[in-house]
């Protein structure tokens, strides 16, 4: 299938919409949670077969907001526009696609800085540690509520992907493809080392307050600043920063021999933490970490990840990114071999593109044409 860009456009502006759910969700920790709420989206329109739903999970900073404008701003373009919308990737005029915001998140679904119900306050550190499989979970209770009984497709990059691998395993009868895009079956040291380096600097700002910072009417915002200059970095290939960066000086041609901004590369990451600071919760940064540290699928199974993965029933895509060395290439040769193993229908493809692990959010023509082929046949499959 081609994309033609003479026809692709936006969804437009999207107003969110609100589910409540008053019975409590059964966490991963034993924990019972509830009431909630999730915030969500859709762009497109469901057929009368209800066959063409597809969901698209988020990131770690990303919300329901995958397409379109919001109605108060024009300009704040979803996250992933270039994927979802008329003409593009995910065919909005083909796919009734559906944007979930996560429990504990910070953009309208129930997190840390919700009210809780049985004290009047924000929960704050109170809030349950939640995980990947409570994610899918609560989506699987929103589908209820839409009244969809299976997914054409479920996909996402990174977390994301994790969140639809996830969906295979969890509700193998729900979806009929999954979508897996720069993404892992489980962390490696080096990425929970990462994350635990983000968490203390968060936890350590003394503006922190063991997580009630709502109450002193502050905000962590250097320790906030610093987790996402870590996490930044490691979205970035070198070769991406050398060639938007180098050692290119800021605002002099020599050193000044301080402590101030010196280099490009320093000023851009201050920026992005800085900027970030101001609209991202703490609480949720330590839980969503959380979350990305404790997925593994073959925990279960002794360490089995071919085990894991033995009674899925969907097709699946696995895409990897050459550069990206947060969720390196290997790993999801990892995820294809064990799909292999159990003789599951996989396609995979590694692009070779230069922008690390953020290439999933990129508008790739080879990575947005494979795409599209992929839910063409999709579509053709669904009868859209």
């Amino acid at each position: 299938m081609a994309i033609n860009s003479q026809q692709a456009g936006s969804v437009g502006p999207i107003t969110p919409q609100t589910a409540d759910f008053s019975e409590p969700l059964t966490l991963k920790s034993g924990q019972s949670f509830g009431p909630y709420q999730l915030v969500y989206e859709t762009y497109g329109t469901l057929n009368a077969s209800r066959s063409n739903a597809v969901l698209i999970c988020h990131a770690l900073n990303a919300s329901h907001h995958v397409a379109g404008s919001r109605p108060d701003d024009p300009q704040a373009l979803g996250w992933w526009d270039n994927m979802v919308g008329p003409g593009k990737p995910v065919d909005t005029n083909r796919f009734f696609v559906i944007g979930v915001n996560n429990l504990g998140s910070c953009f309208g679904s129930t997190g840390p800085a919700s009210i809780n119900p049985a004290t009047g306050r924000p929960y704050g550190a109170d809030f349950p540690v939640v995980t990947v499989d409570d994610w899918v979970d609560a989506q699987a209770r929103l589908a209820d509520r839409l009244g969809i009984e299976q997914f054409a497709a479920v996909m996402g990059g990174s977390l994301g992907g994790m969140q639809a691998m996830q969906w295979s395993i969890a509700y193998p009868n729900r979806l009929r493809h999954a979508v897996v895009i720069a993404s892992t079956a489980r962390l490696s040291a080096q990425n929970i080392a990462f994350n635990e380096v983000a968490r203390r600097a968060i936890v350590s700002d003394p503006e922190f307050h063991s997580g009630h910072y709502y109450a002193k009417n502050t905000v962590p915002r250097t320790g906030l600043s610093v987790a996402r200059m870590i996490g930044h970095i490691t979205y970035l290939s070198d070769d991406d920063m050398a060639e938007k960066f180098g050692r290119q000086l800021r605002g002099s041609d020599d050193y000044r021999f301080g402590f101030d901004v010196e280099f490009e590369i320093e000023s851009y990451l201050r920026y992005q933490g800085e900027k970030f600071s101001t609209y991202f919760d703490a609480n949720t940064y330590l839980l969503i970490t959380r979350a990305l540290d404790y997925f593994d699928p073959a925990k279960a199974f002794s360490g089995s990840l071919s085990a894991a993965l033995a009674g899925i029933q969907c097709s699946n895509l696995l895409i990897s990114f050459t550069t990206d060395w947060r969720f390196p290439p290997e790993r999801s040769r990892e995820m294809v071999e064990a799909l292999l193993a159990q003789r599951k229908s996989v396609s995979y493809a590694e692009i070779d593109a230069p922008h690390g692990h953020d290439a999933f959010l990129m508008n790739d023509p080879r990575y947005h044409h494979l795409v599209a082929a992929y839910f063409d046949r999709i579509g053709q499959e669904s009868g859209v």
